[in-house]
């Protein structure tokens, strides 16, 4: 089988790594000049706390920057930012072999959609993937908690579920992805969060200030979702209309009672925080940018969501290095002050 990986950064290097462990698959790696290097030069490291450091050597994969290099893929999957999809799109549209399916596993609602009518000659698949992966160090990528990939129940995607299992990643064929992206969304509203925070996930959600800033958002959101007619899946054990009523528990009562959330490994952070470290633009505008828009259709408003993304947006102007780290007290009173 083989599969190409179009925007080849942490999630697409996780992806793309444990699917280059099989035999029977090829995968190549479409990213940055830079990052490409790297892997020619070193492979893959993944990492995770579920299972001992796994590397896949230069010779195990194809590394290009070059779009051509999808001409010959069975699958591409697309992993690109979101502001990035269409031009993703038009680069591969005059490569793709006629038949090759192409699967999103991207953040964000609409970009399935983005590519359906760049490739109206394709069949796309929507995915997601639960967890954050951040790289550690150029070439290693650490996957900090756990969670199953899912993907659109179709027969075209059949043969990527069974490489996906095969190589020791969970993944669940869905009939509800519409649904499962709206849930995913939910939960990416605390990206923002974290980024500004500047602590690791399970230091953030650990208090109660920052949860309740995760709170204000998702609160919006869900008010949102019922003006679009939609409801999200559960994911986990907390029904999405729940969450923020638990997240604003006291913090000894939400550690008893939000086990499973905190399963995070003690380093994990939202790739949010890491573009803002790296310099470079983050999918804001996809996740709370996404439910201001949504608010806006339905005549509705989402003023916390628009502050937080001004704030992520302020943020990205700073120099390298200097990205202000937010305490919970002080982010939470800049957002209730639009409240």
């Amino acid at each position: 089988m083989r599969i190409t990986v179009m925007g080849a950064g942490s999630i697409g290097c996780h992806l793309g790594g444990h699917l280059a462990r099989q035999a029977d698959v090829e995968v190549t790696l479409i990213g940055r000049p830079a990052a490409m290097a790297v892997v020619a030069d070193k492979g893959l490291t993944l990492t995770s706390g579920r299972h001992e450091p796994i590397h896949v050597s230069p010779d195990e994969l194809t590394v290009t920057t070059e779009a051509a290099a999808a001409a010959d893929a069975e699958v591409v999957l697309v992993t690109v930012k979101s502001d990035g999809t269409r031009a993703a799109a038009r680069e591969l549209a005059p490569h793709l072999a006629p038949d090759a399916g192409v699967v999103s596993f991207q953040n964000g609602l609409r970009n399935a959609e983005a590519l359906r009518e760049e490739l109206p000659e394709h069949t796309v698949l929507t995915g997601m993937v639960p967890y954050n992966v951040l790289q550690t160090e150029p070439g290693t990528f650490h996957q900090g908690m756990g969670g199953a990939l899912m993907l659109d129940d179709d027969a075209a995607g059949a043969s990527l579920v069974a490489a996906l299992a095969a190589s020791l990643l969970r993944v669940e064929a869905r009939p509800d992805m519409r649904e499962v992206q709206y849930a995913k969304l939910l939960m990416n509203l605390n990206n923002a969060v974290n980024a500004l925070a500047g602590v690791p996930l399970r230091a953030q959600l650990g208090e109660r200030s920052f949860r309740t800033c995760l709170a204000l958002c998702q609160r919006e959101a869900l008010a949102v979702f019922r003006a679009s007619g939609v409801t999200p899946a559960q994911l986990g054990a907390v029904r999405p209309t729940l969450m923020p009523r638990l997240l604003r528990l006291p913090d000894v009562v939400f550690t008893r009672a939000a086990k499973a959330m905190l399963a995070i490994d003690a380093t994990a952070r939202s790739s949010m925080w890491e573009d803002l470290r790296r310099g470079r633009p983050t999918e804001v505008d996809s996740l709370q940018g996404e439910i201001v828009a949504l608010a806006q259709r339905h005549g509705l408003s989402a003023p916390v969501n628009a502050r937080l993304a001004e704030l992520v947006h302020e943020a990205e102007q700073s120099p390298r290095g200097t990205v202000r780290a937010w305490s919970g007290p002080e982010l939470l009173a800049a957002l209730r002050g639009t409240a």
